[in-house]
């Protein structure tokens, strides 16, 4: 495997990853009280609490594309 093979790699993980949470953001946005409406269904939350959640969840995937993606993906263009 090549280094221009996993920079290809790095690239579309980083496009898909990025893809994803830009779709997680805009439908917690969009469609905030219904997505609270049926997780409240079944656990008992409090919105403030959703929200943190949510919020904590989106920043960790978001910490995670950064470290485990695009670090290694400009460290890879450094190198090669």
């Amino acid at each position: 495997m090549t280094i221009e093979i996993v920079r290809k790699v790095l690239a579309w993980c980083a496009v898909m990853n990025i893809g994803l949470l830009a779709w997680w953001f805009i439908f917690f946005v969009l469609a905030h009280d219904w997505t609270y409406r049926l997780h409240s269904k079944w656990f008992n939350i409090s919105v403030e609490t959703f929200d943190t959640i949510h919020y904590a969840g989106m920043a960790f995937f978001k910490m995670g594309t950064l470290l485990f993606i695009l670090i290694p993906y400009f460290a890879l263009h450094i190198v090669g």
